[in-house]
C-alpha cells in the first residue's frame, strides 16, 4: 500500500505525538514522600499544636499540602515525633504546659498534661489518631525510635520526686563524694505493637534486681540535667549539662553510655562511666548518624582558632559506648552563624550538614540562622567546609531532613513559620536554591517545633 503525501504527513505527525506522549510520561510528576512538621501550641484555638503534612514531587522538590492536614497533635506544646514499623506509625511528644497555662515548663514551674499520641499513618499521607500514652517522669522533651522501629524511648528531664528520688541511687549509686545520688532524670521506654502500633511500658530490669525485685522500676534512672539522647549501634548515649532548668536545655559536658539490648529493649549502665571532654562547654545536641556528632554552642577559650562561635565535635563509638574523637579534633561552625542545633548526614554519607538556629538579634556577625555544610573525607571520616557554605534557610531553624530520593533538603524555620527547601548538588554537596514556587519557600501555619519526613507513597 503506498501512502499519498498528507498520509505519510499524518503518519510522521501521529508518530511524532507517540514520541513526546512517551517522553513526557517518563517525566510524569509525582510525590516521593511526605514532610511531617508539628507546630507550637499557639496554633490551635483549644490549646493543642498541631500536625501538618505535605506531598514532596520529585521532579522539583515542590511541597503540596495533604488533605485534611493540619490535624491536632493531641496535647500541648508538641516537641519531638518519629515514624516507626516502616512508617505505618507517627508518634507525637506533646510537652504539655504549666499548672497556669505557659508553655516555658521548668524544674520548678513543671509541665502538666504532657503526652505521647499515636497516629496511623494512611494513604496519601493522612494522619488518623490512635491511643494517647504518658511517660513516668516529668517535663519530658526528647523523643527517638530504635533503628529497628520495635522500641521508643523518651527522655524526660526529671525523674519523679527529684530532687527526693530514692530510686536514682539504685540504678546510678553514688556522687563523687560517696553519697547516694537522689536527683537524676530518666528514660521512659515502650514497645511498639507491630500489628497495632499501640505502647507497652518496659521497666527496668536491672534497677528493679538492686531493689531485690521489692519494686519495678518503669524507667530508667539518667543523670541529672539531660540535654539530648541518641541512638547508634548498640549504646543510646545520653548529653547531661550542668545545672539547666529552662527549657530548650543547653550546657551539656558529659555524655553517659547505655548499652542498648535490641530483643528486649533494655537499657543496661554500660562498663564505662560517663565522659566529659576539655574542649565541650556548652553542648545542644547529640546526633548519631554513621559518626556521633556533638554541638557545642560556646567553645572554651581557646579551643576555636577560627573566631567561630559555635563548634562540632566528631566521633566514632568505641566499645561500651565510649567515644573515641576522630583525628583533627572539634570542627568550627561557620563563623556566621550561631547555635547549631541538628546535624544531618547525607544519605550516600559524602556530606554533613548543620542547622544553626541563630539568634533573635539578626544582621550581626555570629548570629545568623542558616546551614553550615562539610565535606566528609571517607578514610579519616574529618570534615572541611564545603567551599560556597553556609546555605540559608528562613529565620531559626530547628531541625534538618533528606528527603526519600536523596534530592532535596529541608528545614522547618520557628521564627518566619515556614518551610525552606534546597537541592542537593550530587557532585559538590552544594545546597543550591530550589527552582519551585517561592523559591523553596513554604508557608506553615504557626511556628514549627520538629519536622521528619516518611518514604511512603501508597
Amino acid at each position: 500500500m503506498k501512502l499519498t503525501k498528507f498520509g505519510k504527513a499524518l503518519l510522521l505527525s501521529a508518530l511524532s505525538a507517540g514520541v513526546v506522549v512517551s517522553i513526557t510520561s517518563c517525566v510524569q510528576s509525582y510525590s516521593v514522600g511526605y514532610l511531617f512538621v508539628t507546630g507550637t501550641s499557639t496554633s490551635q484555638s483549644n490549646g493543642s499544636g498541631i500536625v501538618s503534612g505535605f506531598k514532596i514531587n520529585h521532579n522539583t522538590g515542590q511541597l503540596t499540602a495533604v488533605n485534611g492536614l493540619p490535624v491536632a497533635s493531641g496535647g500541648a506544646n508538641p516537641v519531638r515525633a518519629v515514624l516507626a514499623q516502616a512508617g505505618r506509625f507517627l508518634y507525637v511528644l506533646n510537652r504539655g504546659t504549666t499548672a497556669s497555662g505557659g508553655t516555658d515548663c521548668t524544674t520548678a514551674d513543671p509541665c502538666v498534661n504532657s503526652n505521647i499520641t499515636q497516629f496511623a499513618v494512611g494513604g496519601n499521607g493522612i494522619l488518623t489518631p490512635q491511643e494517647t500514652f504518658y511517660t513516668q517522669g516529668v517535663n519530658p522533651f526528647r523523643l527517638i525510635a530504635d533503628s529497628a522501629g520495635n522500641f521508643l524511648y523518651v527522655l524526660d528531664h526529671d525523674s519523679p520526686n527529684s530532687p527526693n528520688n530514692p530510686y536514682c541511687a539504685a540504678a546510678l549509686g553514688n556522687d563523687v563524694h560517696g553519697n547516694p545520688i537522689t536527683a537524676c532524670g530518666d528514660i521512659t521506654a515502650y514497645g511498639i505493637n507491630p500489628t497495632t502500633g499501640r505502647l507497652s511500658l518496659v521497666t527496668d530490669a536491672q534497677a528493679t534486681a538492686a531493689l531485690n525485685n521489692s519494686i519495678q522500676l518503669p524507667y530508667f534512672p539518667v543523670p541529672a540535667n539531660p540535654v539530648d539522647f541518641a541512638q547508634i549501634s548498640t549504646s543510646i548515649l545520653v548529653l547531661n549539662g550542668t545545672a539547666s532548668t529552662d527549657f530548650p536545655y543547653s550546657g551539656g559536658t558529659t555524655v553517659f553510655p547505655y548499652t542498648y539490648t535490641g530483643a528486649t529493649g533494655q537499657l543496661t549502665l554500660s562498663q564505662n562511666s560517663s565522659q566529659s571532654f576539655s574542649n565541650f562547654n556548652k553542648g545542644t545536641a547529640i546526633v548519631a548518624a554513621g559518626n556521633v556528632y556533638l554541638l557545642d554552642n560556646e567553645p572554651p577559650a581557646g579551643t576555636n582558632p577560627t573566631g567561630a562561635t559555635s563548634q562540632i565535635l566528631p566521633f566514632t563509638i568505641g566499645s561500651g559506648g565510649a567515644l573515641n574523637p576522630l583525628t583533627g579534633g572539634p570542627v568550627p561552625d561557620d563563623a556566621t552563624l550561631t547555635n547549631p542545633v541538628e546535624v544531618l548526614i547525607e544519605s550516600k554519607g559524602s556530606w554533613v550538614y548543620v542547622a544553626n538556629y541563630g539568634s533573635n538579634n539578626t544582621g550581626q556577625a555570629g548570629q545568623e540562622s542558616g546551614i553550615a555544610g562539610y565535606v566528609v573525607d571517607k578514610t579519616t571520616h574529618q570534615l572541611s567546609p564545603i567551599a560556597g557554605e553556609p546555605f540559608g534557610t528562613g529565620s531559626g531553624p530547628v531541625c534538618i531532613v533528606e528527603d526519600p530520593s536523596n534530592q532535596y533538603v529541608f528545614t522547618a524555620n520557628f521564627n518566619d513559620s515556614t518551610v525552606t527547601g534546597r537541592v542537593i548538588d550530587q557532585n559538590a554537596g552544594v545546597l543550591n536554591t530550589m527552582r519551585a514556587v517561592g523559591s523553596g519557600t513554604f508557608s506553615l501555619t504557626g511556628p514549627p517545633s520538629w519536622c521528619l519526613i516518611s518514604g511512603r507513597t501508597d
